[in-house]
């Protein structure tokens, strides 16, 4: 085989290695700056139910119905239902279930607003990625069920492990890894598309609009998440540009994109470990070492606020969906507690429509 084709699989295969390894451990680094103004939009805040799983914290998932409750006293619009177990796996969720759920959201005030699956299109044997076709139609009727509009997907997705030491990336990926390293780049992309493309025919059957999100591995960048939106060419599959797992955060980069998603923008998300000051605003403390930086060295960077004014000139009206689903800190050699990711998810809330009202 030529060299250079050799070293284009090395770099396609660093590329997913150290990009699956930080996401979900990127997330906004940001402060609220006294007098700041963003241009104020539609924009609505919710919770992604990732965040309250039981995979990164120490203790049990929350049911969705009690993460309804905590999502509403924390002043949340709405939650997004992770689509596995034990909160959204669709063979957990026949139409009885949905429509009690949809209930009990209209009496809590709350949307529903959206349904993620965790999918991988990307797998070099035929079954495996027939498996998720299946999965993902079966989700589309849940989405359906639920009345969402939007179902958030994936190109390819190594997964998560639970281990007891708590919720890992690291030994999935390298299992993904394994199975794609004789493959070239074009080739996995070829069958993530032919996977999207007979999705997004079920679901314009379903009434459902796949909304294709900007991560890794496979997608690169936004640049490639457009791409694939483009050669699927289906009124079914649209955006979910998350700022995040964006590797170039500057206003430049953040612009471009914003205005690429322009018209099919249907849902967005954000991270991050939060602590109040003494003045009373709001800051990021998550430790990005992992991936290259300082812990706290994002915070100059500001990329939120530059985003929601990007969302906004563009007409973005959908959710802000707060996830949290990255490694947690370690305290005296074990994992923190949910009161850990309550705290998080009420700063999260209150930090987000600070930036969306303002």
């Amino acid at each position: 085989m030529k060299t250079s084709t050799n070293m284009n699989r090395r770099k396609f295969l660093q590329k997913t290695a150290v990009s699956t390894a930080a996401v979900g451990l990127s997330s906004p680094a940001m402060k609220m700056m006294a007098g700041e103004r963003v241009k104020k939009g539609a924009g609505k805040v919710g919770l992604y139910s990732i965040t309250f799983l039981g995979v990164w914290y120490k203790g049990d998932a929350l049911t969705l119905d009690d993460m309804m409750i905590k999502a509403k006293d924390y002043g949340y619009d709405g939650i997004e239902i992770d689509g596995k177990r034990p909160h959204g796996n669709p063979l957990d969720m026949p139409t009885s279930r949905c429509k009690e759920l949809k209930s009990k959201a209209n009496d809590l005030g709350l949307d529903i607003y959206a349904v993620s699956a965790n999918n991988d299109f990307s797998s070099p044997v035929p079954e495996y990625r027939e498996c998720q076709i299946v999965y993902l139609r079966e989700l589309m009727r849940m989405t359906s069920d639920l009345e969402v509009q939007p179902l958030r997907v994936f190109l390819g997705w190594p997964g998560v492990t639970l281990h007891p030491t708590g919720g890992r990336y690291d030994i999935a990926r390298e299992s993904w890894q394994q199975a794609h390293y004789q493959f070239e780049p074009e080739q996995i992309w070829d069958w993530c598309r032919d996977g999207l493309i007979e999705s997004a025919k079920y679901a314009e059957d379903f009434g459902v609009t796949l909304a294709l999100q900007n991560h890794k591995p496979v997608i690169n960048d936004w640049r490639d998440m457009m791409r694939m939106i483009n050669e699927v060419d289906s009124p079914a599959l649209k955006a979910c540009l998350d700022v995040p797992i964006m590797d170039e955060k500057t206003p430049e980069n953040i612009r471009e994109a914003s205005q690429a998603v322009k018209g099919i923008q249907m849902l967005t998300h954000f991270g991050g470990e939060f602590d109040r000051k003494a003045d009373g605003s709001i800051v990021d403390t998550q430790d990005h070492s992992d991936h290259g930086a300082k812990a706290g060295e994002q915070l100059a960077e500001n990329y939120l606020p530059e985003f929601v004014k990007n969302m906004n000139e563009i007409g973005y009206e959908g959710y802000y969906s707060y996830e949290l689903c990255h490694p947690l800190p370690l305290v005296n050699g074990e994992k923190v507690g949910i009161d850990f990711v309550e705290k998080n998810a009420k700063l999260a809330c209150e930090m987000m429509k600070g930036l969306v009202n303002a």
